[in-house]
């Protein structure tokens, strides 16, 4: 493995999705919300045979910091992006690897055979996902048995930028600081996603550990709220949450802090630390009879996004290629891109 070509990091829970369109009946069968992301309880365990004997499933090789690693990779020609996560010793993280290897995303899991590789049940109401995870293996990623290795530590140490996912912290919160401590030590942008509104709120005091090592923040206006409540911000003021997070403590004083939540069909807002500024970048008009599926878009803009951030391009052009490449996503089923790529052109 050429460790000196990787550029991004990319570190996170790999699930197969198993992706189905259904009616609202199901969601209220597992007390299911639209646009929503949760992990799998006990009443959820039935959910998952359900999709696979009673609808017509998409497999795709899933996992937030999976999707944006794939989504990235999607716009460089090089092969510049590397994924750490755990998986099962069996035939789903086969199909994740070779999925992976096909879009040019180069994968090095830690293989566990306490237990199987993670699933992650997408339901699709309406152009609305509702996202239930049984994160299963990924759980059991271990810094010790993983980031210890003298090999996958030279890789850290030669990449450029990192981007993890705030899913993640219920797995491995210590390689989350690590990664982010060395990021902080090297002077190398740091990259984090709220990743959904539960994150802020059950893993308040593990957010606060994070937060200061944060170069970017990315999330959506339901995760920015959530945050905001975390932290007893009395506003619901999408511009007003973003500068806020941005101001917060940060531990590299060297770089400012960039906060960017995105909107859905709303404008996407950049706020920055360096000069209080507040920015509106309108998103590609979509028609709704063309829209798919939702499920993906928030990787792909943040795949985009990195794409271009890590070639050195501006914070306006990167948003542009993720507006581009979420535009794209939301015409396909999941996470997932046309097979012949579809040339990137600056906005």
């Amino acid at each position: 493995m050429a460790e000196h070509k990787f550029i991004l990091l990319c570190m996170g829970n790999p699930l197969l999705d198993i992706s189905v369109v259904a009616d609202e009946t199901l969601l209220k069968k597992y007390d299911l919300k639209a646009n929503d992301a949760i992990l799998a309880e006990a009443k959820h365990e039935p959910l998952y045979e359900e999709l696979i004997k009673s609808y017509q499933p998409h497999y795709v090789a899933g996992g937030a910091a999976q999707n944006v690693g794939r989504a990235t990779q999607y716009l460089l020609q090089e092969k510049l992006t590397i994924y750490f996560g755990c998986v099962g010793n069996d035939g789903y993280a086969e199909k994740m690897r070779k999925a992976a290897s096909k879009e040019g995303l180069t994968v090095n899991y830690l293989v566990t055979d306490s237990r199987p590789t993670g699933t992650c049940a997408v339901i699709i109401t309406n152009n609305h996902r509702s996202l239930v995870a049984n994160l299963s293996a990924a759980q059991e990623y271990k810094d010790s048995k993983h980031l210890d290795l003298d090999e996958v530590w030279k890789i850290v140490e030669n990449i450029k930028f990192y981007y993890i996912t705030g899913f993640f912290i219920s797995s491995s919160q210590s390689s989350i600081l690590k990664i982010a401590k060395h990021a902080a030590e090297t002077n190398k942008p740091f990259t984090f996603n709220l990743s959904a509104p539960f994150i802020c709120q059950v893993f308040k005091e593990h957010l606060n550990e994070i937060v200061p090592y944060c170069d970017i923040i990315f999330g959506n206006d339901s995760e920015a709220e959530a945050f905001a409540a975390s932290k007893n911000w009395e506003t619901k003021n999408i511009k007003e949450i973003a500068l806020k997070m941005a101001n917060l403590p940060k531990i590299n004083t060297s770089r400012h802090r960039i906060v960017i939540i995105t909107q859905g069909s709303e404008p996407t807002i950049v706020a920055k630390q360096e000069d209080g500024s507040i920015k509106e970048f309108s998103i590609i008009p979509i028609n709704a009879e063309e829209i798919v599926d939702t499920n993906g878009a928030g990787d792909s803009f943040v795949g985009g996004f990195l794409s271009q951030y890590i070639q050195g391009k501006t914070i306006e052009e990167s948003v542009n290629a993720g507006h581009w490449l979420a535009n794209i996503n939301l015409k396909f089923v999941g996470p997932t891109f046309p097979d012949e790529k579809i040339p990137y052109t600056s906005l």
